[in-house]
């Protein structure tokens, strides 16, 4: 059998080097419900290049019983592969391949400014608690949460762009688990979403911290990517077909769906009344 072909160091991307890569597991990142290992990827094809990743074996996974149909870390790459067709790059590169623990999912780890002490990055404040009844210039209101001894705070996020796709990214995956803590904005304020495993059941279980768009008309720019998505989405087309490997034909089909209906309406999705809107705990 030949050898693989090379690949020169100079085209290897991100997504490559995470699936062909030597996995170097550096450390257990313990407040994950699951095993979440953090490691270091690198490959003889990128010399002296490497990579921060996190490595979430299928080993690792607690069973959950309402997405007992498949893996998490198949639905955490589904998740990337509709954000890449979507054109938003939402969602950090994520590869389903072997490592020291069986087969997992990789994804790229995004350094937040912040985390290594430097300053914020632009843009890094995107949720809040605040008195009062109304959210205030800039921002969106969610609800009211309980904060302590009886007191009630408004909880809100920012009317940002960054988020009002992700909020319409999260209703296309159906995403049952959008929280705070799965928000990371990156080096020149680039927001991304982490934790993607429970997603695209064939039932409503959009459960998020980003309502504030609720029942509002679509961006024009929303409404152009759904449009392309839908198009990929067709019997036969890569997307598909890639889709179909890692989530049950009922969520393929299921996501069509969602598409669908997130055009005909032309607005953002409110909560259904028939599952908790917001998860808990909402970090």
């Amino acid at each position: 059998m030949p050898a693989p072909e090379r690949i020169p160091a100079r085209s290897l991307t991100d997504t490559e080097l995470l699936a062909r890569g030597e996995l170097t597991v550096r450390g257990r990142i313990r407040e994950a419900s699951n095993a979440v290992l953090y490691c270091s990827v690198a490959s003889d094809d990128a010399p002296g290049r490497t990579l921060s990743c996190v490595y979430k074996p299928v080993a690792g996974e607690r069973p959950l019983w309402d997405f007992p149909d498949g893996t998490l870390a198949q639905r955490e790459v589904a998740a990337y592969e509709v954000s890449e067709a979507l054109g938003w790059g939402l969602v950090p590169p994520t590869v389903l391949r072997d490592g020291p623990y069986g087969q997992g999912m990789v994804q790229l780890w995004i350094d937040s400014p912040a985390d290594d002490g430097g300053d914020p990055a632009p843009g890094a404040e995107l949720l809040a608690l605040v008195d009062g009844d109304e959210p205030g210039e800039g921002w969106k209101a969610v609800g009211f949460a309980e904060v302590g001894e009886g007191r009630t705070a408004l909880l809100v996020h920012a009317d940002d762009e960054r988020l009002r796709r992700l909020a319409v990214f999260d209703a296309v995956v159906n995403n049952a688990d959008r929280k705070g803590g799965h928000l990371v904005v990156g080096a020149g304020g680039r927001l991304y979403g982490i934790d993607h495993g429970v997603t695209f059941h064939v039932e409503d279980k959009l459960r998020t911290l980003l309502w504030g768009w609720a029942g509002e008309k679509l961006t024009d720019e929303a409404v152009a990517c759904l449009g392309a998505l839908r198009e990929a989405l067709g019997a036969g087309q890569a997307l598909a077909v890639r889709l179909g490997e890692l989530v049950t034909s009922a969520e393929v089909e299921a996501i069509r769906a969602r598409v669908e209906a997130l055009l005909a309406s032309g607005r953002h999705p409110a909560p259904s009344g028939e599952w908790p809107a917001i998860p808990w705990p909402p970090v």
